[in-house]
C-alpha cells in the first residue's frame, strides 16, 4: 500500500513539474528600454517575480484557467493583463508608460482579484510607503489619510477606525481576509492588528453583507500582508521607529524567500512607548503601551493550485487613562504594573485556490483565538476571559469570460465566550454563537463599459448565553437563547465614459445583529457604566452611493456621496446619569437614524514642475436619529492638505522626499444628548527622507514630525475627554529601513 502510495505522489508531482503553464515576455518602456527590475505579480497566486537585465521574465508552474498579472515599476503605470492558461507556453510583451501619479492597484477584498476602476464596489487602497505614511506611534492613525476614515481613540496605544459615522462592530476588520474577532465591541480595546508585515490596506466604504455577513454594515478594512519574495530569492528587512512624544521605540525584522513551488517566512515585531504628552507637554497617567508579534507564513504553489498556511501571534499591554489609574500614577514611565489590560492573540488561517479547468475553488479556513485580561493591582486579575472563533468558507468562481464572472459562495463561523478563573468582574457571560450563509454574486460588462455587479445573501444566526450572577441581584444576566435570520444583497454599476472618466453607482442593503456586550452588558467597564438591553434587534442598512473618477497622466479627481438608511441603529450613549460611586452610566441604545455625507479629493502634479505633488481632500458625515437628535461619536468635517515634493537624487539622497501636510477639522457643534460639542483644530506635520547607498546596499531614512507646533487640541471621537485629556502634543519620528538579499538565483 505504502508503494502504490509513494507512486502515485510521484506521478502527481511528475505531473505538477512538466506539464507546466509558461508566461514569458519582456517589460519595456516608451523607447523600448528594459526596465530592470520590474515587478512581475500573481495576486491570485501569491507568485511573483522580477525582470532580469534585460527586461525579461519567466513564470512557469502555473495552473490552466483565467490568470491576472499585474506589472509595476516605479514611475510608471501598472498594467494588468488577463490571460487564459491552457497548458501552453505563452508570450507576454509588455510597455509601462510613465506617470507622477500611482495608478489603480488590483484589489482582492471585492470577492475577487479585479482592478480599482473594474470593480462596482469602491475600494480605497493605500498602500504601506514610508514615502506617504504618517510618521506615528498610533497605527489606526494612518490609515486616517483615506477620506472619510476616522478613529476613535484613547491615546497612542488604543484607537478603533471609523468608516462615514460608524465603527466598532458596525465595520468589520479583516487579518489578510481573515475576520478578525477581539472583542471588538468596545471603544477601549485595541484595533489588534500591526502594521509589522502589511503592505496594503484595502477600505471599502459602504455596506458590504454581501461578502462578509453581520459586521459589515458600515464597511470593511482589509489588512493584507507582504508579498512573498520573487522567485528564487531569500531576502529581508529590518526597520527602526523611534518616536519622542512616547520615548517609543518600534522594532522590526522580517526574513523571506521563495522556490519556483514554495514560499515562506518569519517576521517579529516589537514596541514600547511610555506615557504620552498632550500638547503644552503634561503627560497623560497610563496611556504606556508595550506589544510585540511574531508571523510565520509557508506556501506552495503550483499546477493545481495555491495552498497557503499563516501564523501570528501578537500580545498587547495596554494601559487604562481611568480615574483610578490617573490617581495612582503620579510619575511618567512605560512599565505596566497596575491599571492595564492584556491581550493574547493567536490566529492560524488556512487559505488555498484549487483550480479545476475553467472552474476555481477557494477554501478556506481560520481559528482565532484572544484572551483577555484586565489587571486592577500589581498581579491582581480584575477580568479574564477567551473568545475562541473558528471560520470556514467556500468560493466556487464558475466558467467566465473576460466579460463575466460568477460566484457562489458558502461562510460560516462558530463563537465561544468563556470566562475564566472566576475572576470578581464579568463584562459578559459564557456564549456560543453560530453563523451560517449562502450568497452569489455576479458581475458583467457590456459594450467594454458598461460593468454591473450584484449579488444575494441568506444568514442564520444563534446566539446562547448561560445565566450569570444570582438572581434578583442587580447584576444579574438571564441566559438567552436567540436566532435571527436575514437577506442582504447589493446592485452597483460602473460606466467608463472614456478611459480617464468613470462613474459609480451602487445600492446596498445590509444588516448588523446585536452582540454580546449590546444584549448583556450591566457593570462598570472601565471608566463607566454600562447597561446592554436583551430586546435589541437586528440593524438593517440601505445605502446608496455615488462617485465620480477622473485621471490622467498629472492629474486625479474623486467625487462621493452617500445616504446611509439605519433601521434600528444600535449606539451607546451617555443618559446623564451616574452611579452612587460617581461613574457615568451609559446605555446601549437603538433608533431609526440615517447617515450621509462625502467626500472629494483631487491630487494635481504640475507637467512644468514634475517634483511637485499636491493633494487634497474634504470628507463629512452627519448622523441623526429620526427623532430628529443626533448620533453620538461622528466625527466632525475635515480637510486633508498635503505638499509632496520628490527628487531622484539630491546631494547624497536617492528618491529624496519632502512632505507637509495639514489636517483641518471643523467644529463638531452636532453633538448628541448628553454630549458636548467640540471645538475645531489644525495640525501641520512634516517629513523628510530618502536612501542612502552604503556600497551596493540602499537604506531608507526619515524624519519625521506630526503637530509641530505642539497644539493643545481634543478630537471628538477621544475618549480621553471622559477623564479631561487632551491628544497627542509634538511628536518626532526617525525611521530606518535596511532591505538586503541574501540570495538570488
Amino acid at each position: 500500500m505504502r508503494k502504490i502510495f509513494f507512486f502515485c505522489a510521484f506521478i502527481l508531482l511528475y505531473y505538477d513539474l512538466y506539464a507546466q503553464n509558461l508566461i514569458t515576455g519582456k517589460v519595456t518602456d516608451q523607447d523600448n528600454l528594459p526596465l530592470t527590475g520590474a515587478t512581475i505579480f500573481l495576486p491570485e497566486l501569491n507568485k511573483g517575480t522580477m525582470a532580469d537585465n534585460n527586461g525579461f521574465y519567466k513564470l512557469s508552474g502555473l495552473p490552466s484557467g483565467e490568470i491576472k498579472i499585474q506589472f509595476s515599476y516605479i514611475g510608471y503605470t501598472n498594467k494588468i493583463e488577463t490571460i487564459i492558461l491552457q497548458n501552453s507556453e505563452n508570450e507576454l510583451n509588455v510597455t509601462l508608460e510613465t506617470t507622477t501619479i500611482r495608478t489603480e492597484e488590483i484589489v482582492i477584498t471585492g470577492g475577487y482579484s479585479s482592478t480599482q476602476h473594474e470593480n462596482a464596489i469602491k475600494i480605497e487602497a493605500l498602500k504601506l510607503d514610508y514615502l506617504d505614511i504618517k510618521p506615528t506611534p498610533n497605527f489606526t492613525d494612518i490609515i486616517t489619510k483615506i477620506p472619510g476614515v476616522n478613529m476613535i481613540s484613547k491615546g497612542s496605544g488604543v484607537s478603533k477606525p471609523v468608516i462615514r459615522g460608524l465603527s466598532m462592530n458596525d465595520i468589520l476588520i479583516l487579518n489578510n481576509g481573515v475576520r478578525f474577532e477581539n472583542y471588538q465591541y468596545s471603544d477601549h480595546h485595541p484595533l489588534g492588528i500591526d502594521e509589522f508585515g502589511i503592505e496594503d490596506i484595502e477600505v471599502i466604504k459602504g455596506p458590504s453583507s454581501l461578502l462578509y455577513g453581520s459586521d459589515a454594515i458600515g464597511g470593511v478594512i482589509n489588512f493584507i500582508k507582504e508579498k512573498p519574495a520573487p522567485i528564487g530569492t531569500i531576502e529581508g528587512d529590518y526597520s527602526l521607529q523611534l518616536f519622542s512624544n512616547t520615548l517609543g521605540i518600534s522594532n522590526n525584522f522580517g526574513l523571506k524567500g521563495s522556490s519556483q513551488h514554495l514560499f515562506g517566512g518569519i517576521r517579529f515585531g516589537q514596541k514600547s512607548n511610555s506615557d504620552f504628552l498632550q500638547g503644552g507637554g503634561d503627560f497623560i497617567p497610563n496611556t504606556r503601551f508595550k506589544e510585540y508579534s511574531i508571523k510565520l507564513n509557508t506556501g506552495f504553489t503550483g499546477k493545481s493550485g495555491t495552498f497557503k498556511l499563516f501564523y501570528d501571534y501578537g500580545r498587547q499591554n495596554l494601559g487604562l487613562a481611568e480615574e483610578e489609574a490617573v490617581e495612582s500614577i503620579t510619575k511618567r514611565g512605560r512599565n505596566l504594573e497596575i491599571f492595564y489590560q492584556q491581550f493574547n492573540t493567536h490566529l492560524l488561517s488556512s487559505q488555498n485556490k484549487i483550480y479545476l479547468g475553467n472552474i476555481k475553488l477557494d477554501i478556506n479556513s481560520a481559528y482565532q483565538n484572544t484572551e483577555l485580561i484586565h489587571f486592577g493591582e500589581p498581579d491582581v486579575y480584575e477580568i479574564q476571559m477567551r473568545l475562541a472563533t473558528l471560520t470556514y468558507d467556500a468560493k466556487l468562481y464558475l466558467p467566465s469570460d473576460k466579460d463575466s464572472e460568477y460566484i457562489v459562495g458558502y461562510q460560516g463561523m462558530y463563537q465561544h465566550n468563556l470566562n475564566l478563573n472566576d475572576r470578581d468582574t464579568k463584562l459578559s457571560p459564557d456564549a456560543s454563537i453560530f453563523n451560517n450563509s449562502i450568497f452569489f454574486l455576479l458581475q458583467k460588462t457590456f459594450f467594454n463599459r458598461l460593468k454591473f455587479q450584484t449579488g444575494l445573501r441568506f444568514d442564520n444566526k444563534s446566539l446562547t448565553t448561560v445565566a450569570l450572577g444570582d438572581a434578583g441581584q442587580p447584576d444579574y444576566r438571564e441566559a438567552l437563547d436567540k436566532k435571527y435570520n436575514s437577506f442582504s444583497g447589493s446592485f452597483g454599476a460602473t460606466y467608463s465614459f472614456t478611459e480617464k472618466l468613470l462613474l459609480r453607482s451602487n445600492f446596498a442593503s445590509a444588516y448588523r445583529t446585536p452582540n454580546l456586550a449590546e444584549l448583556t452588558s450591566n457593570g462598570q467597564h472601565e471608566t463607566r457604566y454600562e447597561i446592554g438591553d436583551k430586546n435589541l434587534v437586528p440593524e438593517k442598512t440601505y445605502e446608496i452611493d455615488l462617485s465620480m473618477h477622473y485621471h490622467k497622466d498629472n492629474l486625479t479627481i474623486d467625487l462621493a456621496g452617500f445616504y446611509n438608511n439605519i433601521n434600528n441603529y444600535i449606539f451607546i450613549s451617555p443618559t446623564g446619569d451616574t452611579t452612587y460611586t460617581g461613574v457615568n452610566i451609559y446605555k446601549y441604545e437603538q433608533n431609526n437614524s440615517f447617515l450621509f455625507g462625502g467626500e472629494a479629493g483631487i491630487h494635481f502634479h504640475p507637467e512644468t514642475m514634475k517634483w511637485l505633488h499636491l493633494l487634497t481632500t474634504f470628507s463629512t458625515v452627519t448622523g441623526k436619529q429620526k427623532s430628529g437628535s443626533y448620533l453620538p461619536f461622528i466625527p466632525a468635517k475635515k480637510i486633508y492638505c498635503e505638499f509632496r515634493a520628490e527628487k531622484e537624487t539630491l546631494a547624497f539622497l536617492h528618491k529624496a522626499f519632502l512632505t507637509i501636510t495639514s489636517t483641518s477639522v471643523f467644529k463638531q457643534g452636532n453633538s448628541a444628548p448628553e454630549e458636548t460639542p467640540t471645538n475645531g483644530y489644525t495640525l501641520m506635520d512634516i517629513a523628510i527622507g530618502g536612501q542612502v547607498k552604503i556600497k551596493d546596499q540602499f537604506v531608507s531614512v526619515s524624519l519625521g514630525a506630526t503637530n509641530i507646533f505642539d497644539k493643545l487640541y481634543i478630537d471628538h471621537l477621544s475618549t480621553l475627554k471622559e477623564v479631561g485629556f487632551f491628544n497627542p502634543g509634538r511628536n518626532l519620528t526617525i525611521t530606518l529601513k535596511v532591505p538586503f538579499i541574501i540570495r538570488r538565483i
